[in-house]
Order: structure tokens, then C-alpha cells, then sequence
């Protein structure tokens, strides 16, 4: 393990593609595997605050509160106490609220602006095995904050038939933000979602994303499966709602995946 964690951001601009969730249960995978973790939901929506039954209405130290306190008071140092224990051992959550909606606005103006997030987390970096963040369906500030925080990237794909539109231009902006504003990132897992073997469409999506992006594919798939689509409802990872599904295995797969490509990774 570094000395400081890692900092993975999962990111697809396109919307329904399991992001949220691939967030949610890499991060308390990794949690259960006695890591601490810390997730970061930098998405308005707010979907893996309450997807850790977390209510985002009652947050009082949510990511845009605080990114409003570094940028009043730049000596303002993010702190432990600030976030929101999951009541899970190991997992503690930065939740978002509807108000990161205006960050655009909000950080117009701001000189580093890309930067504001990897600035706020930095504290944080030497405390915790890894840091995920997951982004809004966007290629916005927010994503691009986080794209500039991060080592590597999680990608998710759904297995459909406009799996691979728009990820060229996920891939364009990960190469400027590598040439401008941070050289070490890297995509470390594309993970296929949703993917339901009874069709011929996903065999040739999985094949179309393998040979395209090669080994970077992970060797896991996550299958369509209800309980995936159910465990949200209850606040909670699918991991924890229900272990032996389908969709659990394979995240945990997910998680030995990720924390064996960290291994073999040098800083």
C-alpha cells in the first residue's frame, strides 16, 4: 500500500450505466475487506448518499458546504470529524446534496478551479486506504475536479447497444486532463454492467469493449439482476442486502480485482 491511499473516481458521462452503484459497492467491498475507505458523492443527485441510507436533506457538512468553506477561507483543512460515519466498520461517506448543482456557477470564477476538490481531500489522503468518488453523468466542473484528484479510473459500460458512444470523449478529456492537470491518471478497471447473457447483444458488446480497451477490461461482468435494482431502496450496498446474489459476487470480484491491480502498481 502507498503511503497515502488511493483516490478513484468512477466516471461514464452517460446516465444509467451503474456508476452509482459500482461506487457504492467498491467502496464498502473494500471496506469489508478491512480497508478504510472513505466514498465521496460528488454527484446533485446524491444517489450513493442515500444509497447508504444516508438522508442528504439533513447533512449539515455535505461536499458543497465544505467546498464553500475552502473557498471563503483557503487555510480551511477537510478534517475527520467532518464526514458522516456509515455506521459500517471502515466506511465513512462525504455526502452531496442538490446544491453541488451550482458549482458551475459557483466556481466560475475561481483561479485552479479544477483543482479544488484533490486541494480539500488532501488531508484526508494519508488516513485512508482509498478514496472514491463518484461523479455526475456529465463531463462538467464536478467531474473534471475529480478526474484531477484521482490516480485511476473505474469506468462502467453498460452492455446495450450505445455502450461505447460518447466514451471517446470521456477518453479526450481524461488525455487533456493527463497533458494539463494530472499526468498519473490512469483508467484502471472498465467494468461491464447489466450485462445478461441470454442475448446475443452483450456478447458483442463485451467483445467490441475488449478489443478496444484490452486488458483494462475487467475480468468480472456484473449481471442484470434484481437485487442490484432493489438494494438502493433499502440504503444499502447490494453486498450487504444480499451476499449471495449474483450481482454481490460479482462486486466483490470487482473489489480483489482493484486491490490486486493496486499491488502490481507502482507510484
Amino acid at each position: 500500500m502507498p503511503q497515502n491511499g488511493w483516490v478513484l473516481a468512477v466516471v461514464n458521462q452517460k446516465g444509467g450505466v451503474g456508476k452509482t452503484t459500482t461506487a457504492i459497492n467498491l467502496a464498502a467491498g473494500l471496506a469489508r475487506a478491512g480497508e478504510r475507505t472513505l466514498l465521496i458523492d460528488a454527484d446533485p443527485q446524491a444517489n450513493a448518499t442515500s444509497g447508504l441510507g444516508v438522508d442528504p436533506r439533513r447533512q449539515e457538512n455535505d461536499l458543497f458546504t465544505l467546498i464553500q468553506q475552502r473557498l471563503a477561507n483557503p487555510q480551511f483543512q477537510l478534517s475527520e470529524e467532518l464526514l458522516v460515519d456509515t455506521q459500517r466498520p471502515n466506511l465513512y461517506l462525504l455526502p452531496a446534496s442538490i446544491d453541488l448543482a451550482g458549482s458551475d456557477i459557483l466556481l466560475a470564477s475561481q483561479i485552479a478551479r479544477e483543482a479544488i476538490l484533490r486541494n480539500l481531500i488532501a488531508p484526508l489522503r494519508a488516513r485512508y486506504n482509498w478514496i472514491i468518488i463518484d461523479t455526475p453523468p456529465s463531463l462538467g466542473i464536478l467531474t473534471i475536479n475529480a478526474l484531477t484528484a484521482a490516480d485511476g479510473l473505474i469506468v462502467p459500460v453498460q452492455c446495450e447497444y450505445y455502450a461505447l458512444e460518447g466514451l471517446s470523449q470521456l477518453l479526450q478529456t481524461v488525455d487533456l486532463v493527463r497533458q494539463h492537470l494530472n499526468p498519473k491518471l490512469e483508467i484502471w478497471k472498465v467494468v461491464l454492467t447489466m450485462y445478461d447473457a441470454r442475448t446475443r447483444l452483450a456478447e458483442q458488446v463485451e467483445s467490441e469493449v475488449r478489443k478496444f480497451f484490452g486488458t483494462k477490461v475487467a475480468q468480472v461482468v456484473v449481471p442484470r439482476n434484481i437485487r442490484v435494482s432493489e438494494s438502493p431502496s433499502f440504503g444499502q450496498p447490494v453486498i450487504e442486502y444480499d451476499p449471495r446474489s449474483r450481482g454481490a459476487q460479482a462486486y466483490q470480484e470487482l473489489v480483489e480485482e482493484v486491490r490486486q491491480y493496486a499491488t502490481s502498481s507502482a507510484r
